[in-house]
């Protein structure tokens, strides 16, 4: 890796930024003032510091945030706030970007991370990798229901993978349950229970994989996922 890169990376500004600290003879290698900004580096045995400071470099990054309601799942958007928008300046980077989406008005559990191959992984049609969310809904949802969740429902000529449907609890016009699915079709969940004549009224994802949305997260923040957690999710 090209030292101006490895620099610019590690978030010491923008690449032409790090050219100029270069020239001003402000970062060693292996203890050797360097000039030279396409001096290659090995990030995992060279010692690169700044001002005599060492720094560290790290190829991914992976947060868990609490998706908020009225928070699109994008790296831009010209008319709404994106997920992105929620990091701190410390933390941003422009290469991060949600696995998977979830709709404006559906808040809950999102990985946001760098890792294009684990976001492949976890969103391939083939892995089959579980999501569960919690839904309030409008409407009774029946022994009948649970059924048709794990038969398949049809949505648009194609039926859905078996799903699970737990009641959690019920009134007498209205329902929480918890849903459990394999694949990720668009606005699924509303669509299967709206195919069972109720309505979901609200929407929480709480359960991707094996990362579990934490009770003590608030909506609109993030944490670091631990090294545990990814390398359950990674499997």
């Amino acid at each position: 890796m090209r030292l101006d890169k490895f620099l610019a990376e590690v978030g010491l500004g923008s690449r032409k930024e790090v050219k100029q600290l270069i020239k001003k003879g402000q970062i060693s290698v292996n203890q050797q003032i360097e000039k030279s900004d396409k001096k290659q580096v090995e990030p995992e045995k060279d010692q690169i510091a700044f001002q005599g400071e060492t720094l560290h470099y790290q190829e991914f990054y992976y947060y868990l945030l609490h998706k908020p309601a009225g928070v699109v799942s994008a790296t831009e958007d010209s008319r709404d706030r994106t997920v992105l928008d929620l990091f701190t300046p410390a933390d941003y980077r422009s290469d991060l970007f949600p696995v998977g989406r979830l709709d404006k008005d559906t808040e809950g559990l999102l990985l946001i991370t760098n890792d294009g191959k684990l976001a492949h992984e976890l969103l391939s049609p083939k892995k089959h990798v579980e999501k569960e969310y919690f839904a309030k809904v409008a409407g009774v949802m029946t022994v009948e229901d649970q059924q048709r969740f794990v038969e398949g429902i049809l949505l648009d000529g194609e039926k859905t993978l078996p799903a699970e449907l737990l009641i959690d609890e019920t009134t007498a016009d209205s329902s929480e349950v918890r849903i459990i699915l394999h694949e990720g079709k668009f606005h699924q969940v509303k669509r299967m229970v709206k195919a069972c004549g109720k309505e979901v009224t609200y929407l929480k994802r709480i359960r991707m994989g094996s990362l579990e949305l934490p009770s003590e997260l608030v909506k609109g923040n993030y944490r670091v996922v631990t090294a545990e957690e990814i390398a359950s999710l990674k499997g």
